[in-house]
């Protein structure tokens, strides 16, 4: 292939690329081919080599949407998502006594990318990074969902996941591609009314740690 027609299919690589971390739900091929103005087989072999790296996923019925390879493509400009998540998670853990989780979309499915149990509690909720869960249930898939849309929102979900567990769950808005969620699990029976006001803040905490730097004033 020849250096002109490779740098013509890597720009329509990121062009698709682009275009899917920009779309708030996944797209089919036709109306990426039909979006960007290529053609519909050019557009098949271009995912194929996404899908292939991790950067682009399809859904069941075959709809596209950007993977979560993506996230290493950040390393090199600042702290991966998971760094940046972890004083804000472990603060969360501490100040509410409950597991607290950082979450995004993937497909029909949410991921936990980062999870920080309390240190001071002699009997909390727990599971591991990677655990999966459907979108269609719990106050985790309703935040990410809102995340999805570029809404914000705290949402609340009794037993739906985990029976005799309450989810409390914040969307994240405003990651191109990527709607993530942070929120805590803890037991039915705690109190929990302090919650959604401390998660909507770690939301705050979040965005700030993953906002780039303001340039410095020169004289």
């Amino acid at each position: 292939m020849a250096a002109a027609d490779s740098s013509q299919t890597l720009s329509r690589g990121l062009d698709v690329l682009k275009y899917l971390a920009a779309s708030s739900e996944p797209r089919t091929p036709t109306q990426v081919a039909t979006d960007l103005g290529l053609n519909r087989t050019v557009v098949y072999r271009l995912v194929g080599t996404l899908v292939e790296h991790g950067l682009v996923r399809r859904t069941g019925e075959g709809a596209l949407s950007v993977g979560l390879g993506v996230l290493s493509l950040t390393e090199n400009f600042y702290p991966s998502l998971r760094e940046a998540s972890q004083p804000v998670l472990e603060r969360l853990a501490e100040d509410l006594r409950a597991t607290a989780h950082l979450a995004v979309a993937d497909g029909a499915d949410s991921v936990a990318v980062c999870v920080v149990e309390p240190r001071s509690t002699d009997f909390h909720l727990a599971y591991r990074p990677g655990t999966r869960h459907p979108l269609d249930r719990g106050a985790l898939g309703e935040a990410l969902q809102a995340a999805m849309a570029g809404e914000r929102g705290v949402f609340i979900s009794h037993g739906q996941l985990t029976p005799g567990a309450t989810g409390v769950v914040a969307a994240v808005p405003g990651l191109p591609g990527l709607p993530a969620a942070i929120g805590v699990v803890t037991l039915s029976d705690h109190d929990w009314s302090p919650f959604p006001d401390r998660v909507a803040d770690a939301v705050d905490q979040l965005t700030a740690a993953l906002a780039p730097h303001a340039p410095e004033a020169t004289a």
